[in-house]
């Protein structure tokens, strides 16, 4: 069962206070990748769990007309990557196959700046919005000026800062893939011996799909199914976007995704929806807590386009088409 959202005061807001962290003791890593290339598989459809086949886009590359705020559901693709893809080839890996981008899967954290550092847009400046695993990419928003001039194959360098994120007050409380930066700007509070975390959805753990079998949090992400229509309207999950910060509930991500009841797990969506039986929205894990010491906020704006300033203003929320997002 899904935790109840109830509305955040601004006098709440007044008397709550930010979360400690360890920042001063945390290490901070550069780590690289390049512009990947859209992979196609030898046979080009994609059987739905419909039973029809469909000749869709997928995943890599460069995406030109979609970015983290838009809709994740809808669209015309397939675990579509709504920014620049980024692998490590590994071309240098000094030690098993595979390590180097692996390295760069583990080390990157939603909210980390990333650098290009080669090609005709050197200097430009992006942000780390997500990881998807099974491709194994790092998902990488640039403005679409940038990404317009990107090429395949230039490389990117990021600013790796948040694996070992701890709340010393909370220490029953994990954080993965989770940016100082990002849980800043959040507007993650604590009150009263509680975290207080804005969310725009609140999902069933019995609708998560893809990703289970995994026995950590930091090489990917777990789908959303949005196979039945009734728990989709009843959630609102037909208006995720692409960075949206949601509630999986009740899950625990910490060591791989399970199913425990009292454990919430907070993550931000990182891919589009699916038609694959057991696909949908991807959600990266960012916070993993016991139900009694959270309480979730409902906030429309609980998006990382609008909380790390990357843009105005977003896709609206469910059922209010003027809705801004400024």
């Amino acid at each position: 069962m899904d935790l109840p959202l109830r509305p955040l005061m601004e006098a709440g807001m007044g008397a709550a206070s930010a979360p400690r962290t360890n920042e001063s003791r945390m290490v901070a890593s550069a780590v690289a990748g390049q512009v990947s290339h859209p992979l196609a598989r030898v046979s080009p459809y994609r059987i739905g769990r419909d039973g029809v086949l469909r000749l869709l886009p997928g995943t890599g590359g460069i995406v030109l007309n979609r970015r983290v705020g838009d809709r994740a559901v809808g669209l015309a693709a397939d675990h579509m990557e709504a920014g620049v893809s980024l692998n490590n080839p590994g071309r240098d890996d000094a030690g098993p196959r595979g390590g180097s981008n692996r390295a760069l899967m583990f080390y990157a954290c939603v909210g980390n700046r990333a650098r290009v550092t080669s090609g005709p847009v050197t200097g430009a400046v992006g942000t780390v919005v997500g990881k998807h695993g099974g491709i194994n990419h790092v998902i990488v928003d640039f403005p679409p000026a940038v990404k317009r001039r990107l090429c395949i194959g230039d490389k990117v360098q990021l600013d790796a800062y948040g694996q070992g994120l701890e709340l010393p007050d909370f220490p029953q409380v994990r954080a993965l893939n989770l940016s100082p930066r990002l849980l800043r700007r959040w507007g993650v509070r604590t009150e009263a011996g509680r975290l207080l975390i804005p969310v725009t959805h609140t999902v069933p753990a019995e609708l998560m799909g893809s990703g289970f079998g995994r026995s950590e949090g930091v090489l990917g992400d777990l789908d959303i199914q949005l196979s039945d229509a009734r728990l989709v309207r009843k959630h609102r999950l037909h208006a995720l976007r692409l960075g949206d910060l949601v509630a999986v509930c009740p899950l625990d991500y910490r060591f791989g995704p399970s199913r425990r009841a009292g454990v919430v797990t907070v993550g931000v969506v990182v891919h589009a929806d699916s038609k694959v039986a057991g696909h949908g929205p991807g959600v990266t894990p960012l916070l993993i807590a016991p139900r009694e010491c959270v309480r979730l906020v409902r906030r429309p704006q609980a998006n990382v386009a609008l909380v790390l300033g990357l843009r105005q203003s977003v896709a609206p929320p469910a059922g209010d088409p003027s809705w801004r997002g400024g």
